[in-house]
């Protein structure tokens, strides 16, 4: 449906106008052609609209093409403010602090894995635990937890599970400095206690693709794609731990709103100052469930490779697996963006959205700064995911940020009720697609029509210069929660 009051820039851009919205300080800006144009929700749009009203905003508030109503924030939204005088809230970032995606290149191609999928499917469902309330094979005591929290992925590589390029290629080296344990409630400790390296339940998986498609050889080489390729990608987060720190810290931010006088057009978008105790504490707890997400995924990629080794019957030698990189896309940071001009710190919000730095950053590794960073984007359970790399036109439009997946347009509730009498594992197999899954309904909630069509997604950031199409992978095979 097209929205009355919305203004179209350009094929793939839509103006929020500062008069749409009370107390709009900024536009707001949605990617978004034509056809998905049609499948914008009011609320959504509103929820851009008010992300604009907040204190300290700079630049425009962003939805990306697979925007859809989220908690305060839309998801698909990014949204930066002043380091000095704005405000960082916990509706930006979202309740899966962390919530990313790693993705695995092997040596393997797509005829050698097909007659094997079968029993790999098999094998991962054994031994990454998924579904609510799965517990991990690592329990953690307070202490290790500690260390977690602060250690991130390095804590887990130290431990023998994985080796220093898997940090290098991964976004802030799999952890965070500035995490402080004290920040943490006794209840977050216990829902994190036992869930390390599990994958959780709803949209989470671990996926067997192969590359079919590759739209630019020279950077595809540089990541070690190759067409017929398998490749393995993972997409989980910081699981009841970090969800337990946003419920924790929505009420610290609700209070510290009314403390210090900001007028909130949805109480879902309370916040503190960013130079206030309050927000202090949130980042702090957020980088221990964001560190605590970048270990739970570096285990799983280790159960990954074990399960590869004991179907192929062979080592890791042979199976070559290593990763490609592994990005956050529900996160705040603070980072350095040129805005008129001038370097200036920015605390940037990314719900939904994947962080996708230009060639030669800083931040990148040295194997990819001469193409940028490397972007990973899911689709659903039945078509394509992709592979893209990072622009400097995404450092100027959007805060180095593009799209994180394909986005929903059918409630959960609404695709159980669509799939009533239909064998969704029966469809994927029909597509040459095994699928297991622990949840009675998660099947008929992670349908593909339940989706956007992430192709048509990925075009929209593609052709507004946000990230480069690099290559397309295919599903073989998908466990989910």
């Amino acid at each position: 449906m097209t929205m009355k009051g919305l203004k179209r820039i350009d094929s793939n851009r839509i103006e929020v106008p500062r008069g749409y919205g009370t107390g709009m300080r900024t536009k707001g800006i949605i990617y978004a052609d034509k056809a998905l144009e049609e499948m914008l929700e009011q609320k959504a749009v509103n929820q851009v609209a008010n992300v604009a009203s907040l204190p300290g905003i700079v630049g425009n508030a962003l939805a990306m093409p697979d925007i859809h109503t989220g908690y305060g924030f839309t998801i698909g939204g990014v949204a930066a403010f002043d380091g000095d005088d704005g405000i960082v809230s916990p509706g930006g970032v979202g309740y899966d602090i962390n919530c990313g995606v790693r993705l695995m290149r092997t040596n393997l191609d797509r005829r050698e894995t097909i007659p094997r999928i079968k029993d790999l499917i098999e094998e991962l469902y054994r031994e990454i635990p998924t579904g609510v309330g799965s517990k991990g094979a690592l329990p953690l005591d307070t202490r290790e937890q500690r260390n977690v929290l602060t250690g991130g992925a390095r804590w887990v590589v130290e431990r023998g599970f994985g080796d220093s390029e898997d940090l290098e290629n991964t976004e802030s080296g799999g952890c965070l400095d500035g995490a402080d344990p004290e920040s943490i409630s006794k209840k977050a400790y216990e829902r994190g206690r036992a869930q390390l390296g599990t994958l959780g339940s709803g949209n989470h998986f671990t996926e067997i693709q192969w590359v079919d498609e590759i739209y630019d050889e020279s950077v595809a080489r540089t990541l070690g794609l190759f067409e017929g390729q398998v490749t393995a990608m993972i997409h989980t987060g910081s699981r009841g731990f970090g969800h337990q720190v946003c419920t924790d810290y929505l009420k610290v931010m609700q209070q510290a709103a009314n403390k210090y006088g900001i007028e909130l057009p949805d109480r879902e978008l309370a916040c503190a100052p960013i130079k206030s105790p309050e927000a202090a504490a949130y980042l702090s707890a957020m980088k221990s469930a964001a560190n605590y997400a970048w270990a739970n995924r570096q285990l799983i990629m280790n159960r990954v490779e074990e399960s590869f080794m004991r179907v192929f019957k062979t080592g890791p030698g042979s199976i070559g697996m290593t990763l490609i990189y592994d990005v956050a896309h529900n996160i705040a940071k603070i980072e350095e963006h040129v805005i008129e001009g001038q370097k200036k710190k920015l605390v940037v919000h990314r719900k939904g959205a994947t962080r996708a730095f230009c060639p030669n950053h800083p931040d990148l590794p040295d194997r990819y700064k001469a193409i940028g960073q490397p972007v990973i984007i899911p689709g659903d359970m039945g078509r394509a995911s992709y592979v893209l790399v990072g622009t400097e036109k995404a450092m100027e439009d959007s805060f180095g940020s593009t799209c994180h997946g394909a986005g929903r347009v059918m409630s959960r509730h609404q695709a159980i009720k669509n799939a009533k009498g239909r064998a969704i594992w029966r469809e994927m197999e029909d597509k040459g697609i095994i699928v297991r899954a622990t949840g009675r309904n998660t099947l008929a909630e992670e349908m593909p029509e339940a989706y956007k069509d992430v192709s048509a997604v990925v075009n929209v950031v593609h052709k507004a210069g946000l990230s480069r199409k690099v290559a397309r992978l295919r599903p073989l095979g998908v466990i989910k929660g």
